[in-house]
């Protein structure tokens, strides 16, 4: 694995809404794979409150394979 300076993995914290409804995913930070191809470094904007972080590969296109995060503008509170 090459080290660059393109993330190898975005991060997310992910809440889930309850049964029915699809949880809310917020891009929260990247993963930058080590020069020895042994490890990652985690560099974050904010902190999970429920300890769950979920890492996605990046598309090329901007989105995370076949699961498109929603916008982070949308607010996380629980209705």
């Amino acid at each position: 694995m090459a080290a660059s300076n393109m993330p190898v993995f975005n991060v997310y914290t992910v809440e889930d809404r309850g049964q029915g409804e699809d949880p809310f995913w917020l891009k929260i930070g990247a993963a930058f794979s080590h020069k020895d191809g042994k490890g990652f470094n985690l560099v974050l904007s904010a902190f999970p409150i429920d300890n769950r972080l979920v890492m996605r590969i990046p598309a090329e296109n901007g989105e995370d394979g076949d699961k498109k995060p929603e916008p982070q503008s949308k607010s996380r509170r629980k209705r």
